[in-house]
């Protein structure tokens, strides 16, 4: 008997599951586009593909964030701003900021800008970022490094720009 019972369950989850995974493609008379998953309310099956999935990682971190901000953080041997340079005079207020990173930068690993000791861009997993929008008169760059929690990791030297009268 329970067996039975136990097959019963396995059969009911399987449905469960099964149903859940169809979606409905319903249009109203004003030709409004709906998706749903209740068969009730009518519309065609949709078949969707399956979501890409990657196994979860298990051997542990390489390199295991030691580092606090300024001091060098292991996976890196530089981390500079190499564009602008100090004392660049831009005659429009906007440049592009390029990092000098090496290694590349890790996947889990993103930078932000800060532009005056504030964040001027969001974290990227990127190298190169776009200023606009600077006032005349002088600015300090810099850029942080963080790691796949989100902490500020490393920082790059301030490099001080001029942004003319145009």
């Amino acid at each position: 008997m329970s067996r039975w019972v136990a097959g019963m369950l396995v059969l009911s989850a399987w449905w469960h599951i099964a149903q859940a995974q169809t979606v409905y493609r319903v249009v109203d008379a004003q030709g409004k586009v709906t998706f749903t998953d209740n068969p009730e309310r009518g519309g065609e099956a949709v078949q969707l593909a399956p979501l890409p999935s990657m196994a979860p990682r298990t051997e542990a971190p390489l390199w295991p964030p030691q580092a606090r901000p300024g001091q060098p953080f292991m996976p890196y041997d530089r981390f500079v701003i190499s564009t602008p340079q100090a004392g660049t005079s831009l005659p429009d207020g906007m440049t592009a900021v390029e990092l000098h990173v090496s290694p590349p930068l890790r996947e889990d690993h993103q930078v932000q800008l800060l532009v005056n000791g504030e964040v001027s861009q969001s974290a990227l997993h990127s190298d190169v970022f776009w200023l606009t929008g600077l006032s005349e008169g002088y600015h300090q760059l810099q850029a942080e490094l963080l790691d796949s929690s989100g902490r500020v990791q490393h920082r790059t030297q301030p490099v001080s720009i001029i942004v003319a009268e145009n």
